[in-house]
């Protein structure tokens, strides 16, 4: 059964409120730290990077590690998505050209 009209997940709601922020940013600028970010909610730390989290994967924020996230500038996420997308497809052919090499070389027992 789904709820609808419920409150929204912790995470979602600093996901909405920074997404809000962003739009009044530029590129490159800095987002405020995760202690900022959990004084600001009062959420935990898991909260706060689940948060972050699917900003980054919407292509909206970038990490720098220990420097902190970062508007993005739009390019990235796409860029990096399709470079990933690109390198399964790779590994899943060569993936599938293995097992027929094996299933070719296998002879069925009991013939």
């Amino acid at each position: 059964m789904t709820v609808t009209g419920g409150p929204k997940p912790k995470a979602v709601q600093v996901a909405d409120a920074l997404r809000e922020d962003i739009k009044k940013m530029k590129p490159g600028d800095r987002l405020p730290s995760q202690r900022e970010l959990m004084d600001r909610f009062g959420y935990a730390s898991q909260t706060i990077q689940n948060g972050l989290a699917a900003l980054r994967t919407e292509g909206l924020i970038v990490s720098a590690g220990n420097l902190g996230n970062f508007v993005s500038d739009g390019s990235s996420a796409n860029n990096d998505v399709h470079d990933d997308i690109e390198e399964l497809r790779s590994q899943i052919q060569a993936l599938t050209e293995r097992v027929a090499a094996l299933e070719g070389r296998s002879v069925p027992s009991g013939a």
